[in-house]
């Protein structure tokens, strides 16, 4: 029998991955193994881990901490986060177990037992270290102080969350390897500077204090950041927003793009925190990304690829799925889930002689994505908001025309009404870009059921360091 219960500690070996990022613990019991999935742990290392669901055939935990390394990991000069759990270990080997973990998902969830024969090619970011381009800090009154391994209330912390916990707050005192070296390793600074205020920083559990949060967004093509300074309103006359900027002047000079101050008083710990009145207080609101020559502005609120660079290796790949052995003079092609219309005018860029239509249900990413075509000079792509199910009905000149569309849906993956409605458009390929492959498996499956073949797939590495993978598959009806 297993002794331990849901909530407790334990230590354990983990001597496997499974696929989305867990290490696999294995106990000797008098009926077998019993598994323990550890989320972020990896194999080879002892970890303390905190068990969340314990069921008959296995027991999942949250990890708490690394107690002895795995062999394999490597020494590098960054600050460990939650965020990157292997960011020690050598990028081949993410690659071994990602991949791995991923073909064996298109067999067990979608049934596909030809899924190595499918599989294409996996496609490693370009850049490694440093290839985010947004960040969020959280501030807290509660830091986990990293040389104690203790909980310290009254402090001034700035950075990310302890492991595990939403309070307490693990101040950032040099570069985490995931985002702009020169900012992170300057965080402490302007974190001094606004302790010297005297105001507080947010005390999560009591809902007290001035500072929230710090949001930045990287421009690689400029080599700009935009700052975004989120506060309560508590003591805001004691606070000098034209101050901070010119300290941030004087830290980065021009490379801040714009900085702005906002006010949020959402007591809510997951609200949106770009939510809330806003002030510009020098520069500019957006900053300007290029992916694969088009140029895209993005705003804090913009959803944009957090790792441009592997981006356009993932749509690159996409757009030869499209194109490939599939003459669309004439025809029409569809971007499904457009957003600000990136896929749709990549698309364009490739052929003259078919119209591309980009769909996506939010109104105001349309707007954006009828400015960004505007701004790239493009004139053979149509914008739409609208719903996939009622989009013949109000545009019916498209009945009979769509040859192919392109997915690039939610992490949760499509619902399944959506899908059933993608699948009677009755169209000869699809495309589907997945940012959790496990969805796209359970997919496929449908769309096998529905008279679809499962041409091939590729895999995506645009989260290095951490459990994440993407995938782009394509079908064609049979």
């Amino acid at each position: 029998m297993i002794s331990f219960q849901r909530g407790e500690t334990v230590e354990l070996l983990i001597t496997d991955y499974a696929f989305g990022g867990k290490g696999i613990a294995k106990i000797l019991t008098e009926n077998g193994v019993y598994p323990v999935f550890v989320e972020h742990a990896y194999p080879g290392q002892k970890v303390l881990a905190r068990i969340t669901a314990k069921r008959k055939r296995h027991a999942e935990g949250n990890l708490v901490k690394v107690l002895e390394r795995a062999a394999i990991e490597q020494e590098l000069d960054v600050q460990p986060i939650s965020g990157a759990p292997y960011i020690f270990v050598p990028i081949e080997e993410q690659k071994r177990v990602k991949q791995e973990s991923t073909i064996d998902v298109y067999r067990k969830l979608g049934g596909i037992q030809n899924a190595l024969e499918l599989f294409d090619e996996y496609i490693a970011s370009p850049k490694i270290y440093n290839y985010r381009n947004k960040m969020e800090y959280s501030f807290s009154c509660i830091e986990h102080d990293l040389e104690t391994d203790t909980e310290v209330d009254g402090a001034f912390a700035l950075g990310f969350k302890h492991r595990g916990t939403w309070w307490k707050v693990e101040n950032l005192n040099k570069e985490s390897g995931l985002f702009d070296q020169e900012w992170e390793n300057k965080l402490k600074d302007f974190r001094e500077f606004l302790f010297d205020t005297g105001l507080k920083a947010w005390h999560p559990p009591q809902k007290l204090g001035f500072f929230r949060h710090i949001v930045v967004r990287k421009s690689f093509h400029q080599d700009q950041l935009l700052v975004n300074l989120v506060t309560s309103s508590e003591r805001l006359e004691d606070f000098d927003a034209d101050e901070a900027g010119e300290k941030l002047k004087e830290l980065f000079g021009n490379r801040i793009a714009g900085f702005q101050h906002t006010i949020n008083d959402n007591v809510a710990d997951r609200a949106k925190i770009e939510n809330g009145t806003w002030r510009l207080i020098f520069g500019d609101e957006k900053v300007v990304e290029e992916l694969l020559g088009l140029k895209f502005e993005i705003s804090m609120e913009s959803f944009f690829q957090t790792n441009p660079s592997c981006a356009e290796l993932l749509y690159n790949k996409a757009m030869d799925y499209v194109f490939e052995n599939n003459n669309l003079d004439g025809k029409a092609v569809m971007d499904l889930f457009c957003g600000t219309g990136t896929i749709g005018q990549i698309l364009s860029t490739r052929t003259k002689n078919a119209e591309i239509i980009g769909v996506d249900i939010v109104p105001e990413a349309i707007e954006d994505a009828k400015r960004n075509a505007v701004r790239n000079n493009i004139n053979n792509v149509k914008f739409f908001a609208a719903d996939v199910g009622k989009f013949l009905k109000e545009f019916p000149q498209y009945a009979g025309n769509i040859s192919t569309i392109v997915l690039d849906p939610p992490r949760a993956g499509i619902a399944p009404k959506t899908l059933q409605k993608v699948i009677d458009l009755q169209v000869d390929r699809i495309v589907y870009i997945s940012c959790n492959p496990s969805t796209q498996a359970r997919d496929a499956a449908t769309l096998i059921e529905q008279g679809y073949t499962f041409k091939k797939f590729s895999l995506v590495d645009q989260f290095p360091h951490t459990g994440h993978i993407e995938a782009v598959a394509v079908f064609e009806k049979i």
